[in-house]
């Protein structure tokens, strides 16, 4: 009997990130066999095995994220992009205002019986 044991987060934030590809992959197809089983009505052999690949897939994705946008932070540091030419001096274009859909229609009909009325 495998036991599923949850993945400490310093334990998945000292592995690299081919390494974390693998194991989420490994994860998420253990997911899905499970899921199987227990769809199929099977009994799962220890209840809470679904709930901890869960918990480890979220972990690991959670660092994924960090480890990009850390990745992201880096590059936007490093790299400051200045604009030259006639982009220098140009503002961003401002949202334009929402047209008003005019008179609601009941509005309109009463006015258009009201017409009809004055010319009778």
């Amino acid at each position: 009997m495998i036991r599923m044991t949850l993945l400490r987060t310093k334990d998945i934030k000292a592995m690299r990130p081919d390494e974390l590809k693998i194991k989420f992959k490994e994860l998420s197809d253990e997911l899905m066999h499970e899921r199987g089983v227990a769809a199929m009505g099977g009994a799962p052999a220890s209840p809470g095995k679904i709930r901890a690949i869960r918990t480890n897939v979220a972990r690991i994705l959670t660092v994924m994220r960090e480890q990009e946008l850390a990745a992201e932070e880096a590059k936007a540091k490093q790299a400051p992009v200045e604009k030259k030419g006639k982009e220098a001096g140009k503002k961003a274009p401002e949202p334009k205002a929402k047209k008003s859909a005019g008179k609601p229609k009941r509005t309109a009909k009463k006015k258009e019986i009201g017409e009809e009325e004055e010319t009778k």
